[in-house]
């Protein structure tokens, strides 16, 4: 991965431009140090940075640079952060020159792989050719090599691996899944793991930071929980971690608190007068029937 120069302009101009660069770099590093947890992943996303920040400057003074493999793997259950962090970092590389786009094309095995022979690497190449310049993320990647000798997810990896040749500097994939299924995947198909040198695991979020979770999203929207309400929240959070429910972390707590607000919205209309405190406040009520909504949309 080449670092994309900037266009030639004069000192000032390059300054500025410099300066407004770094401004970004900083502002996109601060919002990733704002997301809830993920210490470790913070950290490695630091390490990246600074990896390419260097580069660049060992470039401008014309000394040896190393070669930037910079294809990744995100480990962890749904709900973890690795969408948002896969963002994160696609914006990150387009600052420091790494990518010229930085968007980020979220995919699964049904867009790559097709229902005949041919098919699959029509399918993979036209998700490529929207990702260039930017991200291609593979979500349940390990899914491409579950079918077996015969199955097309084989011929969608071997489209992905001849697009990191054909577009290395203008393109990055991320594949990403469960801890183990993606371990499973990287055993089976040992030619991948020297392309992906970046592994990053996503823990599963504590009940803590799964309540600071809610208060941020509350937060954005002017809202927030009674202490009944926090409580109740707090119960469903247990619950759910002790039935060993892995798709709940962050994305339970996000359909949770919309769930609330509407139920919130159904129990005030009803009044002819509010005020403001009602308004922002969510109650207890209103968490326990967002709960039951949950719990029959899981059985239907």
């Amino acid at each position: 991965m080449r670092l994309w120069p900037n266009s030639p302009e004069s000192g000032e101009r390059a300054y500025d431009r410099e300066e407004q660069r770094q401004k970004n770099v900083r502002e996109i590093m601060k919002e990733l140090d704002s997301l809830v947890g993920l210490v470790e992943v913070k950290k490695l996303v630091g390490e990246i940075y600074a990896f390419i920040e260097i580069q660049r400057r060992r470039q401008k003074e014309k000394l040896l640079t190393e070669p930037q493999v910079l294809h990744m793997v995100f480990k962890g259950n749904p709900g973890t952060g690795k969408t948002t962090v896969a963002r994160i970092i696609g914006r990150l590389f387009k600052e420091m020159g790494v990518l010229p786009k930085g968007h980020l094309v979220e995919v699964e095995r049904a867009d790559l792989v097709g229902e005949y022979i041919g098919h699959t690497a029509q399918k993979t190449r036209e998700q490529i050719k929207k990702a260039l310049g930017g991200i291609l993320f593979i979500d349940e990647a390990y899914s491409l090599a579950r079918g077996g000798e015969k199955d097309f997810g084989r011929e969608a990896i071997d489209a992905l691996v001849k697009s990191m040749e054909d577009h290395k500097d203008n393109l990055i994939l991320i594949l990403a899944g469960y801890r183990h299924e993606m371990e499973w995947f990287m055993e089976c198909n040992p030619g991948l793991r020297s392309r992906f040198p970046i592994h990053i695991t996503f823990p599963d979020y504590t009940i803590t930071e799964l309540l600071a979770i809610a208060d941020l999203m509350l937060q954005k929207r002017q809202y927030r929980l009674s202490s009944g309400a926090r409580e109740e929240l707090r119960l469903i959070l247990e619950e759910t971690r002790a039935a060993h429910v892995h798709s709940g972390n962050a994305r339970l707590v996000r359909n949770l608190i919309e769930r609330a607000i509407r139920q919130q919205a159904v129990r005030l209309v009803r009044k002819p007068h509010v005020t403001k405190e009602e308004l922002m406040t969510i109650t207890r009520e209103d968490v326990l029937r967002a709960r039951e909504h949950e719990r029959l949309e899981i059985k239907a």
